[in-house]
């Protein structure tokens, strides 16, 4: 018998009022910041010191990037 799988999808379409878009775009313009930052990481710790840092130990460290970012104001 042959395995099949099927993949469904939804699309909802948003209306957002202008404040809820903004936050959104909020959003999206942080996490951007946020992949191209661990990106440009990996990368330089690559070229400087021939060192592959992975994605795991990049988000084991963002909690306390996290920590230190949001105690300042």
């Amino acid at each position: 018998m042959e395995n099949t799988t099927h993949k469904k999808a939804f699309v909802y379409r948003l209306y957002p009022t202008r404040a809820q878009e903004a936050a959104l775009t909020r959003i999206l313009d942080l996490t951007r910041e946020l992949y191209n930052a661990a990106l440009q990481e990996r990368r330089d710790a690559w070229r400087k010191a021939g060192k592959s840092v992975t994605v795991y130990e990049q988000m084991r460290l963002l909690g306390e990037v996290k920590a230190v970012t949001s105690s300042h104001p």
